[in-house]
């Protein structure tokens, strides 16, 4: 089918897709089931970048190039940094760290979305492998700790009809209404849940003695009070998960925190009790690592910066691609002042933004539909291709880019057919005929965990401190509407009406970071203790902290508390 494509946003899903008489349809078959996200559904109406610009003047793409191979001559190596995201997530994006590597320039490292949960799992698993979708659709019981799969995943759904579902999430959200149970936790208590689990279910599950103990730390009522549930919750809880085939399916906002990687291990601590990992029907799903057994040729050991916490005035060029840090970069104020120092911004991207708007050069991108790519996931083991299906004369690729670029400076780079081959050949065929990578497990773990001594390291102490800090807890969760600062952005605070405060009255929400004016929306469904504002909203990220985790060099976007008044 030479129709066929997959989705390149940096999301779950990775859904292939069927590019009919211009319009996108979900794959018939697989994890796609024939249908897309609304994100995918609406692709096509949204307007992309048509035009290169220098500041603010319309140029042509030639002219662009041009001036782009003029700033980076004119900056040393050391005065450039590359900044690259994943608003395009497929393999041939890394090509531009070939060039940028190669001519000195600093890359970046970290994680604005996921590093400490990683973290956590790396250091109690050995390495992150992720329960793939046809084991969750084996399980019994299916629990979504913090993950709404609505929005942010929404082909679990037909693969989850007829199981028992249970709910961990400070906000009611939508699969509440067709779970068992829903424990309407606080923000930040995720930990002592599973440890409080772990010690409930010792007597049918007996774990690692020294964990046990440490569980045992807990005082019960305590505990229970922090985290904002019932003794007969937890109970209830405990009779559901018994001697099932359980699937955990975590989201990223229960690790946004300082000890992220802590709160992912005692989870995982929870699962290897309940002899969950390399068993039909169980595991802990999370985000797996997406470039497992795949080498990539553009890896480069090189001079590398946080996404987190970037200083963007140390340098003279910075060249930002499928990225909006003066959104999605926490600490928005330091950010904005830090890169308004910075004499050659250059964005290569898609959409608009608050980067684009303070670019020099502005630089635009193709869409998947118009170029060559490969993808991976990191939800499930399928490797998609994604072949050119039209021609359009906007914007650049990234490989067209940075083969100009490795020309102008006499750096070597090989054919993007080269590339993509060396791509493919990390794939098998399948059975069914699907392309997955080669060598990664369908039933991870069942071989024991990759540790030196292969069993699981357990938690040694808790690091997590009582939060006895004032103020409402901040949740950043992603939108239906859109994915980050892409498409339709969200441009409200959700309040329990229990704080009083009207629809549509405006209000300044404050942190120890700083402040951001938003218009109410009532949502009974938090909890009255909660303020959402989804990712990607205007100004979120001014409340946020530059911090990183403690592990895995993450943000921590939900660390500190923040308070509500309104606008005089």
């Amino acid at each position: 089918m030479n129709n066929k494509t997959a989705c390149p946003l940096d999301c779950y899903d990775a859904c292939e897709i069927v590019y009919d008489g211009g319009k996108l349809k979900g794959y018939s078959k697989g994890h796609t089931a024939g249908f897309l996200c609304p994100h995918l559904n609406h692709y096509t109406n949204y307007q992309t970048i048509k035009t290169p610009r220098y500041k603010n003047q319309e140029i042509t793409i030639d002219e662009a190039m041009n001036k782009l191979s003029e700033i980076i001559s004119h900056s040393y190596n050391d005065e450039i940094l590359h900044y690259r995201g994943h608003g395009n997530f497929s393999l041939m994006q890394e090509v531009t760290d070939h060039f940028f590597a190669s001519y000195g320039a600093t890359l970046t490292d970290g994680s604005l979305c996921d590093g400490a949960g990683e973290a956590g799992i790396l250091e109690g698993r050995g390495s992150n492998k992720n329960m793939p979708l046809p084991e969750i659709e084996k399980s019994d019981v299916v629990i979504f700790w913090g993950r709404n799969p609505h929005t942010t995943s929404s082909h679990l759904l037909p693969i989850i009809k007829d199981k028992k579902i249970i709910v961990i999430d400070p906000i009611e959200t939508q699969i509440v209404k067709d779970a068992y149970l829903h424990l309407q936790v606080k923000p930040h208590t995720d930990m002592y849940l599973a440890m409080l689990l772990s010690r409930f279910l010792h007597i049918v599950y007996p774990t690692d003695k020294e964990y046990y103990e440490l569980t045992q730390t807990l005082m019960v009522d305590q505990t229970l009070e922090k985290i904002g549930i019932s003794k007969n919750e937890i109970g209830e809880m405990v009779e559901l998960i018994i001697n099932q085939r359980v699937a955990i399916v975590c989201g990223v906002g229960i690790q946004k925190y300082s000890d992220g990687a802590d709160v992912m291990r005692t989870i995982d601590a929870l699962a290897l009790q309940m002899n969950l990992f390399g068993r039909e029907g169980c595991g802990v799903a999370y985000l797996g690592n997406s470039r497992e057994h795949i080498d990539s040729p553009f890896y480069t050991d090189t001079k590398r910066e946080s996404k987190v916490n970037s200083d963007f005035s140390k340098y003279k060029t910075v060249f930002i691609q499928g990225a909006n840090p003066l959104s999605q970069m926490p600490d928005s104020t330091r950010v904005q002042e830090s890169i308004s120092n910075v004499e050659n911004i250059v964005y290569f991207g898609l959409y608009e933004n608050e980067t684009s708007e303070c670019a020099d050069l502005v630089i635009p991108a193709k869409t998947f539909l118009h170029k060559n790519d490969i993808r991976t996931s990191y939800s499930h083991n399928i490797m998609s291709h994604m072949p050119k299906l039209e021609g359009n004369e906007n914007g650049i690729t990234e490989y067209e880019l940075s083969s100009y670029l490795c020309n102008e400076f006499g750096i070597d780079i090989k054919e993007e057919e080269t590339y993509l081959k060396h791509f493919k050949n990390f794939s098998v065929t399948m059975m069914d005929g699907e392309l997955h990578v080669e060598g990664r497990e369908e039933l991870p773990y069942q071989n024991g965990f990759d540790t030196k001594d292969g069993k699981f390291v357990f938690l040694k102490e808790v690091n997590q401190k009582p939060n006895e800090k004032e103020g409402l807890h901040l949740i950043t969760p992603k939108s239906a509407k859109s994915l980050n600062s892409q498409f339709n952005r969200e441009t409200h605070v959700y309040v329990h009406s229990s704080l009083g405060f009207r629809d549509g009255e405006k209000v300044i929400v404050s942190s120890v970071n700083g402040n951001v004016e938003l218009h109410v929306k009532n949502n009974d469904k938090l909890r009255d203790d909660c303020v959402l504002i989804y990712s990607g909203t205007r100004g979120v990220n001014n409340l946020t902290s530059p911090k990183h985790s403690l592990e895995g060099k993450s943000a921590v976007y939900q660390e500190d508390r923040v308070e509500v008044i309104k606008c005089t």
